[in-house]
């Protein structure tokens, strides 16, 4: 289904546990130029379904009008954050976790607090564009404040690798770049323990 935003319509697929109400919500979004079908993206929402919780995969407005770049910062993140609101009111009473892989977990990062999230799932966090790490993102890492964030960055991605120290837990997927081919069992048993945790 689309959802109207300030930056333009986002698509949205909702996915329910089977059988019994929800115990959570997760909601992923994809990389700058990606979508939601990236393989890591679907491990976690696989595992966050046999959780107990129900899922949302949004595609951002840019990616919908057919744009490879988000543009500016604070419109992607305004615009979330009407993707948010829009969500939770078909999922009421339940703990909100949102994340994304790339550029995704950056706005999940930066809007966690606005979002009264319990937690962040950073996939593929990109510390600073390849071979400029003087341009570090790493103040938007931090923008959780208080709040968990479970990163988790392939060994070989040029993006970087967040220090364990900016973040509750940091997993590194040994022999992956920023976009895995491997490692998802890797992957979803580092973020399965923290879904659960996140809905006690």
């Amino acid at each position: 289904m689309r959802i109207e935003t300030s930056a333009g319509p986002a698509e949205i697929d909702i996915a329910r546990p089977a059988k019994k109400p929800p115990a959570f919500l997760l909601v992923l979004t994809h990389g700058s130029g990606g979508g939601v079908d990236a393989k890591d993206l679907l491990a976690v929402r696989d595992s966050a379904l046999e959780s107990g919780g129900a899922v949302v995969l949004v595609t951002q407005p840019y990616r919908v009008a057919g744009r490879r770049a988000p543009g500016k910062a604070d419109v992607q993140d305004a615009a979330w954050l009407e993707i948010i609101t829009a969500v939770r009111r078909k999922f009421r009473g339940v703990p909100l976790i949102q994340g994304g892989r790339s550029n995704g977990a950056r706005v999940a990062c930066r809007t966690a607090v606005a979002a009264k999230a319990k937690g962040v799932v950073a996939l593929s966090f990109p510390l600073h564009p390849p071979g400029k790490p003087e341009k570090s993102r790493r103040e938007e890492l931090l923008d959780v404040g208080d709040i968990p964030v479970v990163v988790v960055n392939g060994a070989r991605d040029p993006f970087g690798i967040p220090d364990p120290a900016d973040a509750t837990e940091v997993k590194v997927i040994p022999g992956q770049a920023h976009s895995y081919r491997a490692g998802f069992d890797d992957i979803t048993g580092t973020v399965t323990p923290w879904l659960l945790r996140w809905t006690a």
